[in-house]
């Protein structure tokens, strides 16, 4: 039996009740993300499939196949929360795509600097809490805690999931 979105939260909180632990996740779960995102991104789907093209391929990446993927998993738990999730990726993809434009660090670069900051900073949050990061249970919860980010936001603007 798989199981709710609610359950999935709730398991999540458990590790994450001090709010010190708190709001290291509210930031550093969106900018592991983001970087994550950032790196899958440079990896071109045609590239891997040894097709020969000039398409722009941040947006045809690894990152746009993890992204539908994601989204087919948060399907199946909550409509709303897919929907938050799929737009806030597709947010992360194009300002991933802006920085790899402008060219003023590359984004490998900064996407594994954001990255290992934003992880230092996730693990600081647990020590203070005094457990173990959720996902050591269960790969999974690497899913989920983007969308108990989103279930915050989606309880302030009053949305149900």
């Amino acid at each position: 039996m798989s199981k709710t979105i609610n359950q999935w939260f709730d398991e999540y909180g458990e590790s994450h009740q001090n709010s010190t632990n708190k709001l290291f996740h509210f930031v550093c779960v969106p900018t592991i993300f983001f970087s994550f995102i950032g790196l899958l991104s440079l990896v071109s789907l045609p590239d891997i499939f040894g097709v020969n093209t000039k398409i722009d391929s941040v947006f045809f990446s690894l990152a746009s196949l993890v992204i539908i993927l994601s989204f087919l998993f948060y399907l199946r738990l909550s409509f709303s929360i897919a929907i938050g999730m799929i737009f806030v990726s597709i947010i992360t993809l194009w300002l991933n795509y802006f920085i790899y434009k402008l060219d003023i660090i590359p984004l490998w670069l900064f996407s594994i600097i954001i990255f290992a900051l934003a992880w230092v900073g996730q693990f600081y949050g647990h020590k203070v809490e005094g457990k173990k990061p959720s996902f050591f249970k269960d790969l999974q919860f690497l899913l989920i805690g983007p969308a108990w980010i989103m279930s915050f936001i989606y309880k302030k603007l009053n949305i149900k999931y």
